[in-house]
């Protein structure tokens, strides 16, 4: 490992070893090369967080199959613009990819993106119906094209048995099928990323935990850091940081003292999975199949019953079952919750436990489930399911968003939230999914915005590198579709 001058100031700094830190390092590596670009990361490997496989659906989140973009409104009705503007988001995701296996710059595509259909399965006559305009409001954009419904429990079972093996043939059924989803891995993606940022010269430091941010009188910001391993400190320098911290960028981006940060607060979530890789039940599925929500779970709760690929091998994933620990990330402190509340969040965050009692109930009843009762969670999906051919792992925790609303004086926001300051030195991200997926669009926003100066001269490569930048796809069929077959050559996926 290099050591640190710090005297010079670092053109970028990057906290946190995961998905976001890896995409934008990348993307500012390949627009100037000649920047010096240092990692933090905390712990002893990247992608030990959030973007570990093991912590993550590794949907590859495209609204293919996720309910939660597609609410039904109280009259009825089902609008698409959310899950097409999601899936737009996923197409700039696979483009940079795209462009990074063909350059040299990843592997072969095979060792972090697979191709995996992505399923909704609903059971009840209302959830058919809704299924079935969800369906009708979908199948004919462009994004989503060879989507596939059905309400015949014989077909259901042609694509994926375990749905309707023992299932009672009086329980009214339905799912949608799109052959072209994927399953990634976003821990092998996130380690082949900072491989090559590293062989192009960024300098990876690891077991170093960044303590406090302090900007000086000439802009550039103070990064105290304290070494995990022997406990040395030390500060660096940078014109630019980027706190990519996962659960851990509240507190810091708070520490930075930066008044954009005010008025938001975090609300974690934890979660568990049933796991098998019991190869005569992994051969009868292959598909991610989402559900719908359980009422007042977050959407980060929609049960899934999943085909998995990671390093090669293929397992089923069930589940997330939803729970609550006050810790932001897996490896941190209990006291995360508590310590950052602050005068200026404390309302926002007291009105969002006022307005989601749902969310509370649920998550109480999440915390005592039986083993049994996630057995039976998991039979709602597969009827045969047994309990010894299943493993509890648990799963990264997730910290949502609040903030502060003019009409309910706080909200839980699901999604992620760039916190940038005004002259654009620093910003970080909160939230959680679809982050991870997104994120080659999340940090192409932030390019423009923290580097107004410089985007204008970035946009070629940007555009060679990302060919549908500051367009949309599904204005268009035929441009769509010639987008998809290129990225899927690219990426060896079923065009």
């Amino acid at each position: 490992m290099k050591s640190v001058n710090s005297e010079a100031p670092i053109d970028v700094v990057l906290i946190g070893g995961g998905i976001m830190s890896a995409t934008l390092g990348t993307l500012i590596k390949h627009l100037q090369p000649d920047w010096n670009i240092q990692i933090f990361e905390r712990l002893g490997e990247v992608a030990q967080e959030s973007s570990n496989p093991w912590n993550n659906a590794g949907t590859g989140h495209a609204a293919l199959c996720e309910l939660n973009y597609m609410p039904e409104a109280p009259d009825g009705t089902v609008t698409a613009d959310k899950a097409v503007a999601i899936n737009e988001q996923f197409q700039i995701s696979r483009q940079l990819w795209s462009h990074l296996v063909a350059t040299g710059a990843l592997p072969e595509p095979e060792k972090f993106i697979n191709s995996t259909p992505h399923m909704t399965f609903v059971r009840g006559k209302a959830n058919v119906e809704y299924l079935r305009k969800r369906y009708e409001a979908l199948k004919d954009q462009p994004l989503f094209q060879g989507m596939e419904f059905s309400d015949d429990p014989a077909k259901i079972g042609e694509w994926t048995p375990l749905l309707t093996k023992k299932r009672s043939p009086r329980q009214k059924i339905a799912a949608t099928r799109i052959v072209s989803g994927t399953d990634v891995d976003f821990g092998a993606l996130t380690r082949f990323l900072f491989d090559n940022l590293v062989e192009q010269g960024a300098e990876l430091h690891l077991n170093q935990h960044v303590t406090n941010l302090k900007q000086q009188t000439d802009g550039t910001w103070r990064v105290k850091l304290l070494r995990t391993v022997g406990q040395t400190r030390r500060e660096v320098h940078a014109r630019f940081v980027f706190v990519g911290a996962g659960g851990g960028a509240l507190a810091l981006l708070q520490n930075s003292g930066i008044p954009e940060i005010e008025g938001f607060g975090g609300f974690p979530i934890s979660g568990q999975f049933l796991k098998t890789s019991n190869p005569k039940i992994v051969a009868q599925h292959q598909a991610k199949v989402y559900g719908k929500a359980s009422v007042g779970a977050p959407p980060m709760s929609v049960p899934h019953l999943d085909t998995r690929v990671v390093d090669g091998e293929a397992s089923l994933l069930f589940g997330p079952y939803a729970g609550f620990s006050p810790k932001f990330l897996k490896s941190s402190t209990w006291f995360d919750l508590p310590f950052s509340v602050r005068a200026h969040n404390l309302g926002p965050m007291l009105a969002v436990a006022w307005h989601n009692f749902d969310l509370m109930k649920y998550l109480v009843g999440e915390l005592v489930a039986t083993r049994g009762a996630k057995l039976k969670a998991l039979q709602q999906f597969m009827p045969t399911a047994k309990l010894d051919d299943w493993e509890i792992i648990t799963a990264g925790q997730r910290v949502q968003v609040m903030k502060k609303d003019a009409d309910k004086g706080g909200v839980l926001q699901f999604g992620t939230e760039v916190i940038t300051a005004a002259d654009g030195t620093i910003a970080g991200l909160l939230g959680a999914s679809p982050g991870a997926s997104t994120a080659v669009p999340i940090m192409v926003n932030l390019l423009k915005t923290c580097f107004p100066d410089e985007y204008a001269a970035w946009e070629p490569k940007l555009r060679e590198m990302i060919p549908s930048l500051g367009t949309k796809l599904s204005d268009d069929r035929d441009t769509a579709a010639a987008s998809l077959a290129a990225t899927a050559s690219a990426l060896h996926l079923p065009a």
